[in-house]
């Protein structure tokens, strides 16, 4: 397969499957099996939509704009945001990527600003922050609708004027950067809300881009699903395939987790297989729970006892999954604030984040690439 290309537009073949193999799956792979991807740095795909993205960068990145990417979790926004960096005029230049939702509200202001030595308790020395760090390239700032409002007063007056103080600074800092940033919400929603300022939104989303889910992206799931394979034979030595009903199960299911949850899947029934991988115990063993929704569309069973926040959450979460995941449609339905209802949600994906942060490594607060 042609490799080191860092382009939009170029095309990548797919690996060929030996002969055995191609007869076993012509059929099911018709659809597919002559297509090409093409590649615009990571950033894979056959379909409309993903083209329709790889010209949305060739356009964006030489220029110096500030751009905002609206997607799902796991459609690739951070690649997006490497890409536009790699096709600019500073790609020499740092990329700096900070994921704002996994900052302490009480610490983001020093990972953004920087701080002097002895500003405050702990502070032994100065430190640059992330503006600091990215001068003359570009900052990415992912979820930034995770940050708090005071703060984000904060980065719209340096967004306006290029400067800002370190904590504990007596002078101003000036730098040069273009910022990427990102989140999962619709920032509609997230300004009705008074998640978002509105005044940031506009002079973030002086190019705004939304990436297109897995499930909108038709053959581009098989397309990567092959590509991903072939990565992993290729590192194991082997020449595992695909089965029948596989094939047929990457189109029929929804893919939630987007292309990160497409690639872990197939690495995990690549870890299952012997020659052939069925991907449906790959899926399963992460839905083993249904959902209240699915147990029963159309009521909430509350154990006796249950304790009252824990009721509200199911009652919530059970709504929102009734309503398709509609928020303005959520919380008319139970009777709060589009407000209310995104501040209830944050308060369970907290719980959740605390959890996980229990079992596995810590999510990734700051990464520095020059």
């Amino acid at each position: 397969m042609a490799n080191g290309l860092n382009v939009c537009g170029n095309v990548v073949g797919l690996p060929t499957l030996d002969a055995k193999t191609q007869a076993v799956l012509h059929e099911d792979r018709a659809p597919y099996q002559e297509t090409e991807l093409s590649r615009c740095g990571k950033l894979y795909g056959a379909s409309e939509p993903m083209r329709n993205l790889f010209t949305m960068i060739s356009k964006v990145a030489p220029t110096n704009a500030n751009v905002l990417i609206v997607g799902e979790s796991g459609t690739g926004k951070e690649l997006v945001a490497n890409v536009i960096h790699q096709k600019s005029k500073d790609s020499s230049q740092p990329f700096v990527a900070l994921n704002c939702g996994a900052v302490s509200p009480q610490l983001i202001e020093a990972e953004l600003f920087g701080h002097e030595r002895g500003s405050f308790t702990g502070a032994i020395r100065s430190q640059k922050g992330c503006f600091e760090r990215a001068n003359g390239g570009t900052l990415f700032l992912d979820e930034v609708t995770e940050m708090s409002l005071d703060m984000q007063v904060k980065l719209l007056r340096v967004l306006e004027t290029n400067r800002f103080y370190r904590i504990g600074a007596d002078e101003e800092t000036e730098v040069r950067v273009r910022v990427v940033a990102a989140t999962n919400r619709d920032p509609a929603e997230a300004v009705t809300a008074g998640l978002l300022r509105r005044d940031l939104y506009y002079r973030l989303a002086v190019f705004p881009i939304a990436m297109p889910s897995l499930r909108e992206r038709g053959q581009d799931i098989g397309l990567l699903a092959d590509l991903f394979l072939q990565q992993l034979n290729a590192e194991e030595g082997c020449n595992k395939f695909f089965s029948r009903a596989s094939l047929r199960l990457l189109q029929a299911y929804p893919w939630p987790g987007n292309v990160r949850e497409l690639k872990n899947v197939v690495h995990r029934a690549f870890i299952l297989a012997d020659r052939e991988l069925d991907i449906a115990p790959a899926i399963g063993p992460v839905r083993n729970a249904p959902t209240l929704a699915e147990q029963n569309t159309d009521c909430v069973t509350v154990q006796i006892g249950s304790k009252l926040a824990d009721a509200e959450q199911q009652l919530i979460c059970a709504t929102l999954d009734h309503c398709g995941g509609n928020k303005t449609m959520t919380a008319e339905v139970l009777g709060v604030s589009l407000k209310t209802l995104y501040n209830r949600l944050n308060e369970y994906q907290s719980k959740l984040f605390l959890q996980d942060a229990i079992v596995h490594a810590s999510p990734y607060g700051v990464q520095a690439r020059n």
